[in-house]
């Protein structure tokens, strides 16, 4: 228990990427206050922690747009709304009072009393899944990498990325630019990104700026902790050495509820069941956003998620006060909008 007397809040929210951020807003909208508490030392979730250089393409109004500055953009839009933020910590305490509001406590002893509790956590506690191999053990760690944050870093260097995703493409593209060579590797010959990323690949090919290999990683292969190369077994059950100086491993994320898993929600396969008017769990003033929440025809796009935060808003509204009336109000015209945006 914290020494310090509990943050009184409206809402909790626990995730501060996209989505978490953007439920900012939604409250804010609504004159609701939020805290926000997140497992990462910096807001942005995935965005800021695994591709801060990577472009997404599916944001309304931005043709194009750095998933960096997606979150400075969407924190610029939140900042009138004052949201109190606490980071490098996990929820360690989760208790439903019988006055209906929620204690909330984190690893560094803060607490919290809430009236609502939004989980925006992503995938959980998500980790890269790492490259496990033979001989990883003598090679410097430095060399093998989860993600990108200097890119200048791989300029002139023999690349060995290991991935058939949309991030282990998007890399291959655009590191083909300054590398030496990039070896792309996968253990079959289909990949799973986007169509038009997969035809960019196999053009860098034919060109000689990219090899592509099939097959599983066998063994990490060094030299005085220089990383060397990798062993791969083809689909043929043959063997070769696939020569590089740095390893990029992009094989998804590897997801982890962590304590979330123990607070009684309904849960299918790790992830929280929500009903579709207001994203709400089977613990009523808990509610779930993002790519943590799942029900029928849940599609995992950050649009999606913004969407979800617009509804769980007006839930949250309503489970803490059951008797005021809601109304929608439309920003470009309201002055109490106004009044609250400071505009």
């Amino acid at each position: 228990m914290s020494s310090n007397p509990a943050i009184q809040t409206d809402a909790v929210i626990i995730g501060a990427g996209p989505v978490g951020l953007f439920q900012v807003f939604e409250l804010g909208l609504l004159d609701l206050k939020a805290q926000v508490i997140d497992s990462l030392p910096q807001v942005g979730g995935q965005c800021a922690e695994l591709y801060p250089e990577k472009p997404i393409y599916d944001i309304p109004a931005y043709p194009i747009i750095g998933a960096q500055e997606l979150i400075d953009n969407l924190m610029a839009q939140i900042k009138p709304f004052n949201a109190g933020f606490h980071l490098d910590q996990q929820v360690e305490r989760f208790e439903k009072r019988d006055d209906g509001r929620f204690t909330v406590v984190t690893s560094k002893g803060t607490e919290f009393d809430a009236g609502a509790v939004i989980i925006a956590a992503g995938l959980g506690s998500f980790l890269p899944r790492r490259l496990k191999a033979k001989g990883l053990e003598l090679v410097d760690p430095g060399h093998i990498h989860y993600k990108v944050t200097d890119r200048e870093r791989f300029r002139g260097k023999r690349l060995l990325i290991l991935g058939g995703g949309d991030s282990a493409l998007d890399w291959t593209m655009d590191l083909a630019n300054i590398a030496e060579h990039v070896h792309l590797i996968h253990r079959r010959a289909e990949y799973r990104g986007a169509p038009a990323s997969v035809q960019q690949v196999r053009r860098l090919a034919e060109t000689g700026q990219v090899t592509e290999h099939q097959g599983l990683i066998m063994q990490v292969v060094g030299d005085a902790g220089r990383l060397t190369g990798v062993e791969i077994m083809d689909l043929e059950r043959r063997k070769s050495i696939v020569e590089g100086e740095e390893a990029l491993v992009f094989w998804g994320l590897s997801p982890d509820l962590g304590p979330i898993s123990d607070w009684g929600l309904a849960l299918e396969k790790k992830q929280i069941e929500v009903d579709t008017e207001k994203f709400q769990t089977s613990v009523e003033g808990v509610f779930a956003i993002g790519d943590i929440n799942t029900y029928p025809g849940k599609k995992k796009f950050i649009l999606s998620g913004f969407h979800e935060a617009a509804l769980a808003a007006f839930g949250v509204q309503k489970y803490i006060y059951p008797d005021k009336r809601q109304f929608v109000q439309y920003t470009t015209t309201s002055p109490i909008m106004h009044k609250r945006l400071g505009v």
